[in-house]
Parts: structure tokens; C-alpha cells; sequence
């Protein structure tokens, strides 16, 4: 069960406003004629991040995921290899159980798992920003020179 929503250009003003309701810090309700329910945050978030992709143009899908995952699931999940996965999950990086002799992995922990390697990968970045570098625009001959090492 997936469902795919492409962006309508003459939603954008809806867009907007639906966005700004959905986001603020007020209650939020569905309601009809008969009953009003309020709408979980969860619901909520989900719905924020589905018309902020719409508004900017992007076409969004929904599909369900099971909550424990077969290690081909996990795998394809996260956009590795099943092989790279096992590695993963026997270094302990991401937890597992094994009912019987296949391994079984929360959507949690690989959600988890997918949020710490972004965040590593944001600094490791960062870091890669912040060292020292030559400015090849000082160099006449596209060559920057370096001080001879004196050993």
C-alpha cells in the first residue's frame, strides 16, 4: 500500500496556508459535520514534512513499513548491500535477534542508526571545511609551492 502525491502548482497558496497551521504551536482537529478528532503529533509531523516537500515543488510518497524488518529490508532501507548490513549488525552498530536462524532488525534502530551516520558524516564534513588548505588563486602557475622539508 503506497501512495504517491505529485505537487499542483495552484495548491500553493493552500500549501502555504496548511503549512503554517499544521506547524504552529495550537491544536490541530479534523473535523466533520458530526465529530472533531484531534490530530497526534506524529499525524501531525507527518503531514508538516508531506506539504512542506509539496509546497517546494516535490512529489511525496507514503508507504507503510512493517516495525520489525527482515535484514534485506534494513538493508534496503539504509541503501546498502544485505553483506554490508550483517557486517553492521555483528559489530554491534546496529542491534538485532535472531528467532530461529534469520536475524531481525527494529525499524527504530535502523531509523537510529541512519540518523547517527548522517549526524558523523555532517561533522566529519565540517571538519574537512575547517582545515587548513592553500589557496590555489595564489598560484601563478595553477602549481602552489610548499616549503621544502628541511629532513
Amino acid at each position: 500500500m503506497s501512495h504517491t502525491v505529485l505537487p499542483v502548482t495552484d495548491d500553493r497558496d493552500l500549501l502555504a496556508a496548511l503549512r503554517a497551521v499544521l506547524a504552529g504551536q495550537e491544536q490541530v482537529s479534523i473535523s466533520t459535520p458530526e465529530e472533531s478528532v484531534p490530530l497526534p503529533d506524529s499525524v501531525r509531523r507527518l503531514l508538516v514534512d508531506a506539504v512542506t516537500a509539496l509546497d517546494q515543488g516535490q512529489a511525496v510518497t507514503v508507504e507503510p513499513h512493517r516495525t520489525v524488518l527482515t535484514t534485506q529490508e534494513a538493508a534496503e532501507l539504509l541503501g546498502i548491500t544485505r553483506p554490508t548490513l550483517v557486517r553492521l549488525l555483528e559489530a554491534g552498530k546496529i542491534p538485532y535477534t535472531s528467532p530461529g536462524r534469520h536475524r531481525r532488525v527494529e525499524l527504530a534502530d535502523v531509523l537510529e542508526f541512519q540518523r547517527r551516520e548522517r549526524a558523523r558524516r555532517g561533522q566529519v564534513f565540517e571538519e574537512m571545511a575547517h582545515e587548513e588548505i592553500p589557496d590555489p588563486g595564489d598560484a601563478t602557475d595553477g602549481f602552489v609551492s610548499r616549503p621544502a622539508d628541511p629532513g
